[in-house]
């Protein structure tokens, strides 16, 4: 079943798979925010390039589902993952299985579990860093922890993302046997210009620098399957961008890819987004647990 529909995946994005296999952002029409290849200072960094599912090996994701114990702290936006993940069984079997207590094989990834938290700006922007602390002195056997953002990082200051980098190393330096996922947030269609971008890109040198794993939703949402970049083309989290730099958006390009691959893709929950835009999010997801198991990539 699974080859089979590897097969289909494959058809037709033959020139995109060279980009994906590689993890590397080398696309010539945008620009290269990271190339997520851990040789790069140590960092794992997982974007638009690591969402060739068809490039984990099994074993890697066997790996990743008999030794991590995951915890994920979100909302609306960040549910893109998990609902993308519940679809991609469906989508490709048994094998990508997830569950609340990683019962039959399947991965461990608590949905939700935080007390006094929502996501990385809710009800605050520190109220995550104690409701983290206080779930894993009850949970011991948790090893990755995960937030997403909602909108705040839109609104955010240099000073708002500092305080959540420093919450973040304090956390990694209290508890060295759990990975921390650091995460950008969401497109909203303000552009190379607009403070979303600033502060990305803030998140994105911090943890280059100090080689941190990042998750990066935000570069996740401005390629579309096949390597094309849409980064200045005022993007937003639904996927629609401005076609003719008129500054009004009148395309979508997960909407128009879906309709050019029929059987390319899975339909699947997408909180305020399309479905291509969680089954993208569900693909990387996978690629960050493999690495975490300690799959080094493809060669």
């Amino acid at each position: 079943m699974k080859g089979t529909i590897r097969d289909i995946m494959a058809l037709g994005a033959a020139a995109a798979l060279a980009l994906f296999a590689s993890c590397a952002s080398d696309d010539s029409t945008g620009p290269a925010p990271d190339d997520g290849d851990p040789s790069d200072a140590g960092a794992i960094v997982v974007d638009h390039a690591c969402t060739d599912i068809s490039a984990i090996p099994d074993q890697a994701i066997d790996s990743a589902k008999s030794s991590l114990h995951v915890a994920y702290g979100h909302t609306s936006h960040g549910s893109q993952l998990v609902t993308g993940m519940t679809g991609l069984v469906g989508f490709l079997g048994d094998l990508y299985a997830w569950n609340n207590g990683g019962t039959g094989g399947a991965l461990d990834l608590k949905d939700q579990p935080f007390s006094g938290a929502y996501d990385l700006g809710s009800p605050d922007r520190s109220a995550w860093a104690a409701a983290t602390r206080v779930y894993l002195d009850a949970h011991p056997a948790i090893n990755v922890v995960i937030w997403s953002w909602c909108g705040q990082v839109s609104s955010a200051t240099e000073e708002d993302i500092d305080l959540y980098l420093g919450l973040m190393s304090a956390l990694e330096s209290d508890y060295p046997g759990v990975r921390f996922v650091y995460m950008t947030g969401h497109l909203d269609g303000t552009g190379l210009a607009g403070n979303l971008h600033a502060r990305n890109e803030q998140i994105r040198a911090y943890c280059r620098a100090n080689e941190k794993v990042l998750y990066d939703f935000a570069d996740i949402e401005t390629y579309d399957p096949d390597g094309v970049w849409f980064g200045d083309k005022i993007p937003n989290d639904a996927c629609a961008y401005d076609t003719d730099a008129n500054g009004t958006r009148d395309g979508n390009w997960a909407i128009e890819w879906q309709n050019a691959h029929p059987g390319e893709w899975y339909s699947c929950t997408s909180a305020h987004s399309q479905p291509l835009n969680a089954n993208r999010k569900a693909y990387a997801a996978w690629w960050l647990w493999a690495r975490l198991a300690g799959w080094e990539g493809p060669e």
